[in-house]
C-alpha cells in the first residue's frame, strides 16, 4: 500500500547526485545510481525528492561499506517545496540508507527530517534528532 505524501515535493535529485548519509550506518557520502517507481520520460534522467527510495552507491565511509549497493530514503533536499502556505527548504541534501523491509539500517540520525516522511517511514522518523 503506498501512502501519499501530503506537500508537492518537486524532484531535483537525478541520477549521479552525491548526498551525505546522515545517519550512523557506516557510509559518509554516497551516489544516487536508481530510482524506485520512477518512470521517466523518454530520455530524460528518473529524478527524485523527499520521501522517496532510491538505490545508491558508497563512496565514502568505513572500508567494508565503500563500494557496495544499497537503498536509502531522501529525508533532506536544498530545493524548496511547499507545504501548506509556507516554503520549506534544507541546507543540504541527505539521506538515510534503509534495508528491504524500510528499517533504518543505522541506530540513530544525526541530522534532521523532514515531517513528509514520517506516515510511511515511521521507524525512520522514531531514530531521528529532530522532525522539522
Amino acid at each position: 500500500m503506498a501512502l501519499g505524501v501530503p506537500a508537492k515535493i518537486p524532484k531535483s535529485l537525478t541520477t549521479g547526485t552525491q548526498l551525505v548519509c546522515d545517519d550512523n550506518s557506516g557510509a559518509k557520502i554516497v551516489e544516487i545510481f536508481g530510482v524506485l517507481g520512477a518512470r521517466p520520460r523518454i530520455r530524460s534522467q528518473p529524478c527524485a525528492g523527499v520521501g522517496d527510495i532510491v538505490l545508491v552507491a558508497v563512496k565514502k565511509g568505513k572500508p567494508e561499506m565503500v563500494k557496495k549497493k544499497e537503498k536509502a530514503v531522501i529525508i533532506r533536499q536544498k530545493k524548496e517545496f511547499r507545504r501548506g502556505k509556507e516554503r520549506v527548504r534544507f541546507e543540504d541534501n541527505a539521506c538515510a540508507l534503509i534495508d528491504d523491509t524500510n528499517l533504518p539500517k543505522g541506530t540513530e540520525i544525526k541530522g534532521c527530517v523532514a515531517r513528509e516522511i514520517a506516515e510511511r517511514f515511521p521507524k525512520v522518523v522514531g531514530v531521528a534528532s529532530a522532525v522539522v
